[in-house]
């Protein structure tokens, strides 16, 4: 078990890792290339598009948070680091015994099971973490894509949660809530090859 999750994960076709200020320029492309795709689910595109400046702060920013062990934010990338394909994350809104996982995909990389595989990789580094019981995501209950994803992965929806998303101005959204618990993800493992490293590169083992 580890204290907290990886900087780095590999699987046979992807890397998640940690953002660094100098993949602004692939994030910037992927973004700018995706707003209107991105647009109808993803709240931070309202404040598009954004100077490459202001992506090199924005990364900056999620580096700091990753460091801090306040949110563990991960680009997407394939595996020769040439191209963002999304990004992804484990963040801590639901508490010290659990994470909230999300992920947005790039326009020309949906439709490839990305999603589902980076979700794959985040529950196996996820549950890897002392004390985590539980991993939760939320989707909007027309967004049919996002919700194949626990759907296929064991996650059991506890619910739709009516005007709960407020992150769109002057909109109130439901939201759909999937949980699954660290018992059921031993007992039902979705199968995915990986390695995990820490922040210096060094390999880390997975229980």
């Amino acid at each position: 078990m580890t204290d907290y999750p990886p900087y780095r994960i590999e699987s046979p076709r992807l890397v998640l890792r940690c953002w660094n200020p100098e993949d602004a320029p692939l994030f910037h492309e992927a973004i700018i290339s995706s707003i209107d795709h991105l647009r109808p689910y993803m709240p931070f595109i309202a404040k598009e598009p954004l100077k490459l400046e202001d992506r090199i702060e924005l990364l900056r920013s999620f580096r700091s948070s990753f460091d801090s062990s306040d949110n563990y934010i991960y680009g997407i990338f394939d595996k020769n680091e040439k191209k963002v394909l999304g990004s992804t994350g484990l963040h801590k809104k639901i508490g010290k015994y659990g994470f909230e996982v999300g992920y947005c995909i790039v326009r020309d990389e949906c439709n490839k099971g990305i999603a589902t595989d980076s979700t794959k990789m985040l529950l196996e580094v996820g549950f890897n973490v002392k004390e985590i019981d539980r991993i939760e995501l939320y989707c909007n209950p027309n967004n049919t894509y996002s919700r194949r994803i626990p759907e296929k992965l064991g996650f059991t929806c506890e619910g739709v949660r009516k005007r709960i998303n407020t992150t769109f101005p002057g909109e109130f959204r439901d939201s759909m809530v999937w949980v699954l618990f660290r018992n059921e993800y031993l007992e039902h493992k979705p199968t995915i090859k990986i390695e995990a490293f820490d922040a210096i590169g060094r390999s880390i083992t997975l229980e």
